[in-house]
């Protein structure tokens, strides 16, 4: 193959990854499901097994943070985004109201 043809499938190649789906933001779970998450108690397992695969961060320290996402009735989606340590063990985790309103928009 000339180098012109590889240069060429090379950039189709990085394209066609560009042009791909970006990943959701966030597990869509339950009140319930949420509820259920105990910072010092749920791990890594408890998690996936629960709630499901999702958006997550991986910091070089190990720690890791997995983004899902609420549903409110009447009020929106709210973000959680929950913190592991590098053991797997729920270290914390934050709860961020109506993410669905654009920035600024005054809360009612």
């Amino acid at each position: 193959m000339s180098r012109r043809r590889l240069g060429c499938a090379w950039l189709a190649l990085l394209l066609g990854a560009c042009a791909s789906t970006p990943p959701a933001p966030g597990t869509l779970v339950s009140a319930a499901q949420v509820a259920a998450i105990r910072p010092g108690v749920s791990t890594r397992a408890s998690l996936l097994a629960s709630l499901g695969p999702t958006h997550k961060v991986v910091f070089d320290s190990g720690f890791e943070a997995w983004l899902y996402q609420l549903a409110v009735p009447g009020a929106g989606v709210d973000e959680v985004v929950v913190l592991l340590d590098a053991r797997g063990v729920v270290t914390n985790m934050r709860r961020r109201a109506d993410i669905s309103r654009p920035a600024g928009e005054p809360i009612r």
